[in-house]
């Protein structure tokens, strides 16, 4: 039984939600192509349903953590989209001062708790966040999203043990987008069905349809209600595609484009537009004011990081861990 069900306002919600990612996506890639935007840029366009899905079962006080590819999640997470345009154009108004650009966001306010660019990296890092809710006797769960390169990381094994031990309440979601970059799945490894990875440590684990944001909300409803439970993890394949490359610098020739349009006709935008339409939730009326919205949301970001400060050179000595009183340092 579903604790979160999935109702007329939810179908409502994560259009409105999927649409934002998109729309900002889309404009973040044109004003990378203008040079606006510098550094690595990792779109997530035709994946929003992973996290339109998890945020409809999860509650704003559960943490989230993540990789590089980052800017749906914490738009998802409340983050505004002002704040994560500005942290792309590195300026201090954004959501990390500027100082992480795209593959850094960080909310603590709202419980994202980093893009992380070390490959695998965040896996630990997010069993270490959901032990410390655990230790201070709180039921909130840790959503620790990976790709299908991440997996292969030594520091998963070691962490999906420990998670078993301890019972930690963190659900490790592997977004499988079927490419390590620029190398398919059937190239890395004999195993292709990546969730069977967890059952080698008795963790419940399941592949899950990405592309449909009703398979991912109760997967991971059932994720989440075992580890508030105090039952531990549960380890997520949630299969989906991206429709851009790696990064902005790709230009994705390893794949078909016979593929690529397979799977943009399983559009997640698309597919949940129909059921709003099917169901009679909405209107054509109602589709336009939401991209109107949205589009007028998207370009106040951009007015916003455009006429924001970029940081002053004293903030580099800010927001470092240190002690003031080390006894090792010598003058």
């Amino acid at each position: 039984m579903s604790s979160t069900p999935i109702t007329k306002e939810t179908y409502l919600e994560w259009y409105k939600s999927m649409l934002l990612m998109r729309k900002f996506e889309e404009k973040t890639g044109q004003l990378y192509g203008q040079q606006k935007i510098r550094g690595f840029c990792h779109l997530y366009i035709g994946q929003e349903a992973v996290v339109a899905g998890t945020i409809s079962a999860t509650r704003p006080e559960d943490t989230l953590i993540t990789s590089y590819r980052d800017h749906a999640h914490a738009l998802a997470k409340g983050v505004s989209a002002n704040a994560c345009m500005a942290e792309m154009y590195g300026k201090i108004t954004g959501c990390s001062k500027g100082k992480g650009g795209s593959m850094h966001f960080f909310s603590k306010e709202h419980r994202m708790m980093g893009g992380h660019g070390i490959v695998g990296g965040q896996i630990p890092l997010g069993a270490g966040i959901a032990f410390a809710e655990k230790y201070l006797g709180k039921d909130n769960v840790n959503v620790c999203f990976m790709g299908d390169g991440a997996v292969r990381q030594g520091a998963l094994n070691e962490t999906f043990n420990m998670a078993m031990l301890w019972k930690i309440p963190v659900i490790f979601v592997c977004e499988n987008n079927g490419y390590a970059m620029g190398t398919s799945v059937q190239r890395t490894t004999n195993m292709q069905d990546i969730y069977k990875i967890g059952l080698g440590f008795d963790m419940p684990s399941m592949p899950v349809d990405g592309m449909d944001p009703v398979a991912v909300h109760n997967a991971m409803d059932e994720a989440v209600q075992r580890a508030r439970a105090g039952e531990g993890p549960t380890f997520l394949e949630i299969r989906t595609y991206r429709y851009k490359g790696h990064s902005m610098s790709d230009p994705a020739k390893y794949r078909t484009k016979e593929e690529l349009e397979e799977f943009k006709g399983r559009d997640p935008l698309l597919s949940t537009k129909h059921a709003i339409l099917e169901n009679n939730y909405a209107d054509d009326a109602w589709f336009t004011e939401v991209e109107a919205d949205v589009k007028k949301v998207v370009e106040e970001s951009v007015k916003f990081a455009e006429e924001s400060p970029y940081p002053t050179v004293d903030e580099l000595y800010n927001d470092i861990y240190v002690q003031e009183d080390y006894p090792f340092i010598m003058d």
